[in-house]
């Protein structure tokens, strides 16, 4: 899954309403400039754009054991900026380069299951202000970018069939974090949750856009809750594509989609 964000900060100057005063008049030499009955005005400006462009992915790699060098290798051929990476199999918590400019900021608690980190490009990995590792499924790493704050978290859920406790621990652990982030930051969420959402947006229209594969399981449902609750736009169904693009997992005839990357609603550009 291969995402170009945009990251839109705009402010508008709303004229008054026509019940309110009268059209202005022709607009006569003097650029930029407004005559309302004799007086002259500057033109105000209707909208201000402040833009910064990334590519981000989601990917679980399976094992990042002699592997870094390839990651940095597929991240750099595709221009990623940012990549979300979840079942790592690394211990510990800690940072490391991993070759063309990216660092791996990661957290493991044993070299055998989960594991979970974030890369960044050359330019973002000097922005970074601060790490949360919280486990061995969630890590979240805070940058500032031209004055905006921007909150990436990468995350593994626990898979359908793991103990209830489990999963009870991941989403408060998950809950926890996202009640931390002041709304005022942006926020992108990129992990495998193992859980399926479905096709059918019945309910959760608001933060499924229709457009995704299967049928909506518990793990899934539970994953549009959340999404509901902190108003979370999961991406990948508000884009078309080809179904082969929306498959994250397949094993012989069986294929799903449990990868999914998140963003608050009112920044989503559709």
């Amino acid at each position: 899954m291969n995402l170009s964000e945009r990251i839109d900060d705009r402010t508008r100057a709303y004229p008054r309403g026509d019940a309110q005063e009268q059209h202005p008049a022709t607009a006569r030499n003097g650029k930029g400039l407004l005559h309302h009955n004799g007086r002259v005005q500057r033109k105000k400006q209707v909208q201000k754009i402040r833009e910064v462009c990334m590519r981000c992915v989601s990917w679980n790699v399976g094992s990042m054991t002699g592997r870094g060098r390839e990651l940095a290798e597929v991240l750099k051929r595709r221009r990623i900026n940012v990549a979300c990476v979840q079942e790592t199999k690394w211990k510990g918590a800690k940072t490391k380069e991993i070759g063309e400019g990216y660092k791996f900021y990661y957290i493991g608690n044993d070299g055998k299951r989960n594991g979970v980190g974030i890369v960044l490009d050359n330019e973002l990995k000097n922005c970074v202000t601060d790490i949360k590792r919280i486990s061995d499924r969630i890590i979240a790493v805070k940058v500032i970018v031209e004055s905006m704050i921007l909150n990436v978290i990468s995350v593994y859920a626990p898979q359908t069939g793991s103990d209830d406790d489990v999963k009870a621990m991941f989403w408060e652990d998950f809950d926890g974090l996202m009640i931390s982030i002041p709304e005022s930051e942006e926020l992108y969420v990129g992990g495998d949750f193992n859980g399926h959402v479905g096709v059918q947006n019945v309910n959760y229209d608001r933060v499924h856009g229709g457009r995704a594969i299967g049928n909506r399981n518990e793990d899934g449902e539970t994953l549009l809750e959340t999404a509901s609750a902190f108003d979370l736009a999961i991406i990948n169904t508000w884009f078309k594509k080809k179904e082969e693009h929306l498959i994250t997992y397949k094993s012989g005839q069986y294929a799903t989609q449990i990868d999914f990357f998140l963003t608050r609603r009112n920044k989503l550009l559709l």
